[in-house]
């Protein structure tokens, strides 16, 4: 389980059995179903729709910046739209030229990339390698560049942005991060003609609640459209929005931004307050598409799980449209689901979306065969159900009593698929299945905002990607792809889960049958206080009689082959189902025990009753016979089929070898 040197690692020695019990995956999208990494695709700017289709590649036009003597260029290469670059070309003092110029600063300036320059063998040609924890704002960055907004310096005071061969500095006055509940991050330019600006960027249901509508009626309308069109593609998508600030205006903000930013108490919830009050009445630059595309072997991945008896959830931040388009691609929905889609503005809405979703599920639960169909029996009828709610709905939800019924729903669905969620309602998601089952749960996710419902899981697993390792960090596994979830689960989960069942219930036979000799023994020497087995044999029968095949066993056991297991994932069922371990094999290991104990005790007892042997002689014949019979207990279990052929031999030989010694 090894890729891009990313190791798997087990951060938790105490939950391996868990790995075969696991009912329900939650996973994060971004970086875990997909690769993370970012590829810009198109751009909506002023209305009209931009895309890659019929490009030319970045190194192929030579778009560079000069510095000094030495020609710096972007380290990767992006396609282009020739149309665009016609249009920052030549007609940068039309409205839609400044329009365009406006939207590819926001990209270059609005981020947090560092450009770091990079030599390579001709000593005149230097690369720029943008870096930054967002590959997001990286691609959008690389993007600008190749239109000719190259970023080539940062400092926390200023850029330098190559503006289409013209260097302009460009003061960066302060710099709202982005946040999961602002779904949006912003920064305030001072420009070489003394203006101010502030460029915002975010999720569309974020900033359209920040642009103003009244000036942005007819572009609102066309962006919308477009952004629908690159979500429905599977494209990330981002608004971009601007506007310039007055003097007082600006001094306003500065003032509770400084407060802000040097309060001792509070900072995080001030800053929030500071970026709330001037991210408004913005105008609408454009929006952007970026690809992130899926990873190897995800749609086979989830097609195992689901074979399996594992119901995997998504739960994504990303818009409604890419996360169905997603879905659809790594197979997490198909064409033959029937769709339930949780879209309300209201508690109100969110009550009666719940119960008419109550009624469709039991509904289909309940459908008959078709008439003249084969099929007997409704579960065989039964539609596969998909259930999409957004991240509005469902705060709304799990701040009500409406989680009951939020569980009802879910917990029928095949799918359920969390659309512009923030980590703490991940983490609320997995809570509430925790808090009303006994199903073994586990989450997988690869960045800071998946910390939360890794942390609330069963088990966590976070994947080595982009993000940083936070995710890994709290993980109790860490592995490269989603994939390697299907080997960890399915082979070594079972593995796992059946050593364990059979060591726990295999511990408690070969005690118990020792244990109940002593006992037959007191019990016919009127609990005297004479003793045939020494002590010795008391403490080594646990610790070196019985102890290596133990060992063992409890390491190197496999039921099945790696080769079996994924071939046949429906094998997984048995560790859902506890059927390894539960109180009827218990009953059963601990009746076994007493005949068995009886055995070992009465056929030496009967032997030797009326000889001159001496009580201790016995005693040692017991624990012989107790040290045998166990480990050949053990041997059968292990072989199985052949064991359970030999158990009557086994037991016939002990007799014979008691006999001959009488």
């Amino acid at each position: 389980m090894r890729f891009s040197h990313s190791r798997f690692q087990c951060r938790a020695l105490n939950i391996n059995e868990d790995l075969g019990q696991v009912k329900y995956v939650f996973s994060d999208k971004t970086g875990t179903l997909t690769e993370n990494k970012m590829e810009f695709r198109c751009a909506s700017i002023g209305g009209v729709d931009y895309k890659s289709d019929k490009t030319l590649l970045l190194a192929d036009r030579g778009v560079y910046s000069v510095i000094g003597d030495q020609y710096w260029r972007p380290k990767l290469s992006v396609k282009t739209d020739p149309e665009l670059l016609r249009l920052l070309r030549n007609g940068r003092d039309t409205k839609e030229g400044r329009l365009a110029c406006n939207f590819f600063l926001a990209l270059s300036v609005c981020n947090t990339i560092v450009p770091l320059v990079v030599d390579t063998p001709d000593p005149v040609q230097k690369l720029i390698d943008y870096q930054g924890e967002s590959p997001d704002e990286q691609a959008l960055v690389y993007a600008a560049a190749a239109y000719g907004f190259v970023l080539v310096e940062r400092t926390s005071g200023h850029v330098v942005v190559d503006v289409l061969g013209d260097r302009q500095r460009f003061d960066i006055l302060g710099l709202h991060e982005f946040d999961s509940d602002r779904k949006r991050m912003s920064v305030i330019v001072g420009f070489p003609d003394k203006t101010v600006k502030i460029f915002v960027k975010g999720a569309d249901s974020s900033m359209f609640e920040v642009i103003e509508k009244t000036l942005n009626i007819h572009l609102m309308h066309e962006t919308t459209l477009q952004l629908q069109a690159y979500s429905s593609l599977g494209l990330r998508t981002l608004v971009i929005g601007m506007r310039e600030m007055n003097r007082s205006e600006f001094e306003e903000w500065h003032s509770s931004y400084e407060h802000a930013s040097t309060a001792l108490f509070g900072r995080g919830s001030l800053l929030k307050a500071v970026a709330a009050s001037i991210e408004s009445n913005l105008n609408i630059l454009g929006a952007t598409g970026i690809e992130d595309k899926l990873q190897q072997g995800v749609p086979e991945a989830i097609d195992s799980l689901r074979q399996a008896g594992i119901k995997v959830w998504v739960l994504t931040g990303d818009k409604q449209e890419t996360a169905i388009s997603i879905g659809y691609s790594c197979k997490l929905l198909t064409s033959d689901m029937s769709k339930i889609i949780i879209n309300s503005n209201s508690k109100e809405s969110c009550k009666k979306s719940l119960e008419d979703a109550l009624a469709r599920t039991a509904k289909q639960s309940l459908m008959p065969p078709p008439e003249g169909s084969a099929v007997s029996g409704f579960d065989v009828a039964k539609t596969p159900v998909a259930l999409i709610i957004d991240g509005k709905s469902l705060l709304d939800i799990l701040e009500t009593e409406l989680e009951g019924e939020l569980f009802k729903v879910a917990t029928s669905c095949d799918v359920v698929l969390c659309c512009r969620v923030a980590p703490l309602q991940k983490a609320g998601v997995v809570a509430l299945i925790k808090k009303r089952t006994d199903d073994m749960t586990l989450a997988i996710g690869d960045g800071a905002n998946d910390v939360s419902m890794i942390q609330m899981a069963d088990v966590g697993i976070g994947i080595s990607g982009q993000e940083g390792r936070q995710a890994v960090m709290a993980s109790d596994f860490a592995m490269g792809q989603f994939r390697f979830l299907v080997p960890l689960l399915l082979v070594h989960g079972h593995w796992n889960y059946q050593r364990m069942a059979y060591m726990i219930l295999y511990n408690f036979y070969r005690n118990s049958v020792f244990v109940f000799v002593l006992f037959w023994y007191v019990l016919f020497t009127a609990f005297s206080l004479t003793t045939a087995i020494t002590e010795w044999s008391s403490v080594l029968y646990s610790v070196i009689y019985t102890a290596l095949p133990t060992i063992v066993v409890g390491i190197l056991d496999k039921d099945l082959s790696r080769k079996t297991l994924l071939k046949y994932p429906e094998l997984y069922s048995s560790g859902q189902n506890e059927e390894r371990y539960n109180l009827k094999l218990f009953i059963l290991t601990m009746m076994d025990s007493v005949w068995q104990s009886l055995a070992i005790f009465f056929i030496p007892y009967l032997a030797y009753r009326h000889s001159t042997v001496a009580g201790s002689s016995i005693g040692d014949l017991w624990t012989l016979a107790v040290v045998i019979m166990v480990n050949i207990h053990l041997g059968m279990d292990v072989l199985d089929g052949i064991g359970s052929l030999m158990q009557p031999f086994g037991a016939a030989l002990l007799q014979h070898s008691f006999a001959s010694l009488s």
